[in-house]
This record gives structure tokens, sequence and C-alpha cells, in this order.
């Protein structure tokens, strides 16, 4: 890993990623795995009859895509052995997603500084929700990457 070329990165866009559905199977999966079963995320009249018109992902189901919609957008680092989360700065969940929307990610490199055997970098990072002109969220992930 190149820290110098990475360093000098710092402000670009790095491009975004591939689309992934947000189905019902999914949002159901999520609400199982964190014992989140409110309406407003299940299929039927209850959440059609609501707010959002119908049911939509949850905000932490959203975030917790992140490391996958990171990996299908352009590699930030060339040669890197391994690259770890290390936490949040900021999130935001800015438009609900209705169950059976598809969201990638948009990253861009904020800020690079040196570690032993690596680099720590925040990426600022639009989840982008398709046929909306309001992202989904938008995240400030630290990444710590080594060799």
């Amino acid at each position: 890993m190149d820290l110098e070329a990475l360093t000098a990165r710092v402000g670009e866009h790095i491009g975004v990623g591939d689309w992934l559905l947000v189905d019902q199977a999914r949002v159901d999966a999520f609400a199982d795995a964190t014992i989140d079963h409110q309406w407003i995320h299940r299929a039927g009249p209850e959440a059609d009859a609501g707010p959002f018109g119908g049911p939509i992902a949850h905000g932490f189901l959203t975030l917790s895509l992140l490391p996958h919609l990171l990996s299908t957008a352009p590699p930030l680092t060339d040669g890197a052995a391994m690259m770890i989360n290390y936490g949040l700065d900021r999130v935001r969940f800015v438009t609900p997603v209705p169950v059976g929307s598809r969201v990638r990610a948009s990253v861009a490199l904020k800020e690079v500084s040196p570690i032993v055997n690596g680099a720590q970098i925040t990426v600022a990072v639009t989840i982008e929700m398709e046929g909306s002109e309001r992202p989904a969220a938008y995240v400030e992930s630290v990444l710590r990457v080594f060799g």
C-alpha cells in the first residue's frame, strides 16, 4: 500500500458501487436477527396504511449493508493485505428506504492518517437510492488498512 499515493487522493470521489436490492426477505431476516419487528418494516395492511405507504427497511439494516456496498465500489487501496472497520464518525438516515428499493454506495476519500503498519482512512459514503434525488443515508466510515 502506497500511503503517499493514498494521501494524495484525499478529497477525491472514488466512485460508486453496484446496486443492491433491499427486498422484504432481507428486511424480515434483519428484523429476526435484531428482534425489531416494528410494523413499519412488515409487509401488510398496517404498513400500507402508514406514513410511508408500505414497509420500509430498518435504518440500521441500511447501515449494516455498508461493508458489502463498499466492497462493490472501486478499491481505495492497491495491495492492502487487510481492511477493517474502526468506527463511524457520522451517520444520518436521510430518507426511508421502501422495501423493493435498490441502494448503492457513492464514496469519497475524506481523510488519511498513518498508523503502525498501515493507515486509518475516513470515507464519506452517500448511500444512494435508485430513483430518489435524496440519499437513503450519509455515513462517515473510519477504516484501518494494513499491508
